[in-house]
């Protein structure tokens, strides 16, 4: 390119796919223009679903487990190198960049978020206001930024606690998600998220009018996403895609426009080494990703055979790990637990319709395999099926083979440790609430 564009990273909370332009009875209109100006992936998936591992897998182009990123950043987890974080890899090709809003890869408590190395963190008062977060970013717009810059502005919404329904988010008319059943609880709790989805899209509504009156818009690659599921139960921190299907819009200079929409099967590992192509910046050798960019300009239908995600802590310690192919998906668990791990699903209505119906006793099997062209839910295990032990097999060895590749520390032992300091739940507890245990 002849010159560098400015970049817009513009990320939610627990968002993962439920909004307008996937199709989800979310109305998003916001979002939906800029899916219609730019480019939507409809398979794009995070390295983990979980807030931090998910955050720090895109921001360093490497599994969340690589990057050092296997637990929450306010819970005492880190990165192996901040120096990783893609803002010194920009840095470094000419790029000033500044942070508004949540971020979630170090602990904004102790360390805060200066030291990541963001050239300018914009503090606002209340992370939860997307009309503040959204006017600092107008303001950053309006002050005549240094170019070209990385401007990342980060919204709590959607993650729980969401707010009352309003008009337009009538219970009686919404529909819970998929793995929940249709009860009065399930479908006033998808009404909140409705709530917050749709503060969401006016928060980055007011983020993307901001850049097209500041006379920017055609010169910045706006990259909008989430870090994972929605936080109901048997989506965010599962392994299914419920859980690690994410969205994913882009928009700018690079062939990222016209309102296509891209089938090709992605990691958010990816964006890294997607920007490095696309802005002519040698790829650090840390990077697992592949560029995506063949994709974008129809010049490949692929660039993945497979993705992989993880999860070691959340709440609770609970190591799995998955591949995804475009027809096949393989979980392992690694521990003998055979049962779930409730304090890593965030409190809600919905999850206490669950726990009326016996969810705490559900058993899990250690190895599961799904057909996703015939059972996209995921709820069929197929792992027992000897007519499958081929592909069982299959899926096992790539799975392997990436944590081998990766420096997977599953491989050096269970359990996998929490670093000094760190706060963890009881995997038999119920809450993420509950009392924690300091490492």
């Amino acid at each position: 390119m002849a010159e560098r564009p400015n970049i817009l990273y513009l990320h939610s909370h627990d968002t993962g796919r439920y909004v307008q332009p996937y199709g989800y009875a979310v109305p998003t209109p916001n979002l939906q223009r800029l899916a219609e100006q730019g480019v939507l992936f409809r398979q794009c998936f995070c390295g983990g679903p979980t807030c931090s591992p998910s955050r720090a897998a895109l921001l360093t182009g490497q599994s969340a487990h690589s990057s050092g990123m296997i637990g929450l950043a306010h819970r005492g987890f880190g990165l192996n190198d901040v120096r990783q974080h893609i803002v010194h890899a920009l840095r470094a090709a000419g790029y000033a960049s500044a942070l508004i809003g949540v971020q979630h890869v170090v602990d904004w408590r102790d360390k805060g978020a200066e030291s990541i190395g963001y050239d300018r963190v914009i503090h606002v008062k209340d992370g939860w206001d997307h009309e503040e977060v959204a006017g600092a970013a107008a303001g950053f717009f309006r002050d005549a930024p240094e170019q070209p810059f990385f401007l990342s502005v980060g919204f709590v919404h959607t993650h729980r606690e969401y707010p009352e329904p309003g008009s337009a988010e009538d219970p009686r008319y919404c529909r819970p998600p998929a793995p929940l059943p249709d009860t009065p609880e399930t479908r006033r709790d998808m009404a909140c998220y409705k709530a917050s989805a749709r503060m969401l899209d006016q928060g980055m509504g007011a983020v993307l009018g901001a850049l097209e009156r500041s006379g920017m818009a055609e010169e910045t690659l706006v990259i909008c996403t989430t870090d994972h599921g929605i936080a109901f139960p048997g989506m965010k921190c599962n392994l299914t895609d419920h859980g690690i299907g994410v969205m994913l819009m882009m928009r700018g200079p690079g062939g990222f426009e016209g309102g296509r929409v891209c089938d090709a099967l992605i990691s958010q590992i990816d964006v890294f080494p997607t920007l490095c192509e696309l802005l002519g910046i040698e790829p650090p050798q840390w990077l697992q990703g592949r560029s995506f960019l063949p994709v974008v300009r129809s010049e490949a239908r692929e660039v993945n055979q497979a993705v992989f995600s993880e999860v070691t802590y959340h709440a609770a310690y609970e190591p799995m790990r998955c591949v995804r192919t475009g027809r096949w998906k393989y979980i392992r668990r690694f521990d003998d637990r055979g049962r779930p791990v409730l304090p890593n699903c965030d409190d809600s209505p919905s999850k206490d319709v669950w726990l009326e119906h016996g969810w705490a006793d559900r058993p899990l099997a250690e190895e599961e395999l799904y057909d996703l062209a015939f059972d996209p839910s995921e709820t069929a295990n197929l792992a027992s099926d000897p007519a499958r032990g081929a592909v069982l097999d299959e899926m096992r060895g790539r799975l392997e083979r990436w944590m081998e590749a990766t420096g997977d520390p599953i491989l050096d032992g269970l359990p996998v440790p929490a670093p000094p300091g760190s706060r963890v739940n009881d995997p038999d507890g119920l809450s993420p609430n509950d009392p924690t245990t300091e490492n």
